[in-house]
């Protein structure tokens, strides 16, 4: 018999051989930074806090250490997420390494009829994949039973809390097996994640692979101060420059579709995926924006958490997110896995205080570049005032040549 090659850089990690095989059928060579980290002690059953941006690979990082733990437990694995699409994006991930191995999962999820959710679970999954408003729901109708849960993974717990989940997954937690193990991921660690760590983990090891609030390495972050009625025509610019794939966040539903409207006026295939699309149109969005169908895609911060897509180039903050900490999952859409991306942000004159909050999150600078001329422009456009004086204190705090001594007692009176 043949044994299966497998992949080195995931070898040393702890991972039972079946799993490895099924790791290296799907191509994946070496882990992340995250995974590296994670899936030893995930292995072990300890407790873990996982901090990483969004495309470090962390649906591995827990889903292994689920699998193989699930493979030698009695009982089952919940993983609980803020939206319908990252749901049906990990399914997909955790199904393509553990479908090879015989488990069966079910996804719970909002939006979606629950017929067909109800006879996943009468088939006794081994793996729920789950948003919160869904599984409380089912929990109410006694439809599910989650006193055999032994591995629970709270991903993107930042976010669940951001959209005001907090009650339900409190309500969740209650009803879990207070023995169980416990990985939580998070791009951001604000208060709420250390008190609900406290109340509902057994001393976790946290695994910091950027600091909270660090944004994605390797991409270009840049600003442009711009009217507000000028941002559209400073679209139209960028998405002749840029060719690759583009995705722009707006902060309502109504100005996605707007927005939208635009950029197909302006001959680019575009879609959207904000609350008002239905399940089956935001999973047509992805699929084609994914397949290179659309290369515009236009999202609102809800919506667009499911997005899991390599290769894109370019992503627009058309309006600055509401909340701060959005800044951080947004640009974590483009230069995902080590790939090289670029964000864009607009931003009106008199949201200078805005900029200084992201800065401060992300501990760096972001470079403000001159708008190039737009269409329709009447004259030439200039650079802000406070962006040139900003400018010339940066110069004048800067010392021109090497400094020099001041030359005392005998050398100075030859």
């Amino acid at each position: 018999m043949v044994k299966p090659s497998y992949s080195s850089g995931f070898g040393g990690l702890g991972i039972a051989p079946g799993l490895l095989a099924a790791i290296g059928r799907l191509k994946f060579t070496e882990p992340t930074p995250i995974q590296r980290r994670s899936i030893p002690i995930g292995l072990e059953g300890k407790d873990l806090i996982g901090v990483a941006q969004t495309g470090t690979g962390k649906t591995l990082a827990f889903g292994i250490p689920m699998i193989q733990r699930l493979a030698r437990l009695r009982g089952n694995g919940l993983v609980l997420l803020p939206t319908r699409e990252l749901a049906v994006q990990v399914n997909e991930a955790i199904q393509a390494v553990g479908a090879q191995l015989g488990l069966r999962t079910a996804v719970l999820i909002g939006g979606a009829p629950e017929g067909p959710q109800k006879r996943a679970i009468e088939k006794k999954p081994r793996v729920i994949i789950a948003t919160p408003g869904r599984l409380v729901d089912f929990l109410e109708q006694r439809v599910v039973n989650l006193a055999n849960i032994q591995v629970l993974v709270l991903d993107e717990a930042d976010r669940m809390l951001d959209m005001g989940f907090a009650p339900q997954i409190n309500k969740i937690l209650r009803v879990l097996p207070k023995d169980r193990q416990t990985m939580l991921f998070s791009a951001t660690i604000p208060p709420e994640i250390v008190g609900l760590a406290r109340q509902h983990m057994k001393l976790p090891i946290n695994i910091e692979i950027a600091p909270s609030g660090t944004a994605a390495e390797k991409v270009v972050q840049e600003v442009f101060f711009i009217e507000k009625e000028a941002k559209t025509r400073l679209l139209q610019v960028l998405l002749a420059e840029y060719l690759g794939a583009v995705l722009v966040f707006t902060r309502t539903k109504h100005g996605a579709r707007k927005l939208t409207r635009d950029v197909r006026a302006m001959g680019h295939a575009v879609a959207e995926i904000h609350s008002d699309r239905s399940l089956g149109q935001r999973r047509e969005a992805l699929e084609g924006f994914k397949t290179g169908k659309y290369r515009v895609l236009v999202a609102t911060d809800i919506a667009a958490r499911g997005i899991d897509v390599a290769g894109i180039e370019l992503v627009v903050n058309y309006d600055l997110p509401t909340q701060t900490q959005d800044y951080v999952h947004r640009i974590g859409r483009t230069a995902r896995a080590g790939m090289a991306g670029r964000a864009i942000s607009f931003a009106t004159f008199d949201q200078r205080s805005d900029i200084r909050d992201i800065e401060q999150l992300i501990h760096t600078g972001l470079s403000i570049k001159p708008v190039p001329a737009l269409p329709h422009d009447k004259a030439p456009r200039k650079l802000p005032a406070f962006v040139i004086e900003k400018e010339r204190a940066e110069k004048l705090r800067k010392p021109f040549g090497r400094p020099t001594k001041k030359i005392t007692g005998r050398r100075a009176r030859r």
